[in-house]
């Protein structure tokens, strides 16, 4: 309600609710649940998780999307790691997203990153490209070879969104039909930024104004 009340005063218009039949204007995903957490009242935030919240609005006939997981009180060390290594793997994506690049490039870096810390990345959902739609081709996974795939050009823009476990990579979807959780209840992080390709460098489309640290 929050959410939905501020993307009105914004004069913009949530993108989940009613999305393919979604029901909620954000998804919140707690701890195992990797994303499309439905919210409900009936959950209680407890200290040591960790939540992922993915927003996405249309505002004068163009989509953003962005995602953050954010510690509730102190968590622990792998949490907190989980975290940190997750949002890094998303700059580190995002420097990748300039002209003449390919769109591998970018899941590639995202991979590398996080499998040298020794976490995994998700491959059942992956990002995409965003514009006039919410989702629009190209997709952009997080993982694979560089040099592969469409190329990048000035113009493009792109929903980056590193999804990583701290166990397997292996994924479900609960009974709901929406929520993903990790097969393994191992926790789970998703990071996301909507970034033009620009002859200039990537462009953060959906920068924040402050940033929330992974742990206190």
């Amino acid at each position: 309600e929050i959410a939905e009340k501020m993307i009105a005063e914004a004069g913009a218009t949530p993108a989940f609710k009613g999305y393919h039949g979604y029901p909620a204007t954000i998804c919140a995903s707690i701890n195992e649940e990797v994303i499309h957490g439905i919210p409900s009242r009936r959950r209680v935030l407890r200290e040591g998780d960790i939540l992922s919240i993915d927003v996405g609005a249309s505002l004068g006939g163009y989509f953003g999307d962005s995602a953050i997981t954010v510690p509730v009180g102190r968590v622990t060390e792998e949490a907190a790691s989980l975290l940190r290594v997750t949002e890094e793997a998303l700059y580190k994506a995002i420097e990748h997203a300039r002209p003449g690049g390919r769109i591998s490039d970018i899941g590639n870096a995202v991979q590398r990153h996080v499998e040298a810390h020794g976490f995994s990345v998700v491959r059942e959902f992956v990002g995409h490209g965003i514009g006039q739609q919410m989702h629009e081709e190209p997709q952009v996974p997080n993982y694979g070879e560089p040099g592969h795939g469409p190329r990048l050009a000035a113009g493009m823009v792109l929903a980056i969104e590193p999804m990583v476990n701290a166990g397997s990579a292996a994924v479900k979807v609960l009974a709901d039909g929406w929520t993903a959780v990790t097969r393994d209840r191992s926790l789970s992080a998703h990071f996301e930024h909507t970034v033009a390709v620009t002859g200039e460098g990537p462009w953060i489309l959906t920068a924040r104004a402050v940033s929330v640290p992974a742990s206190r």
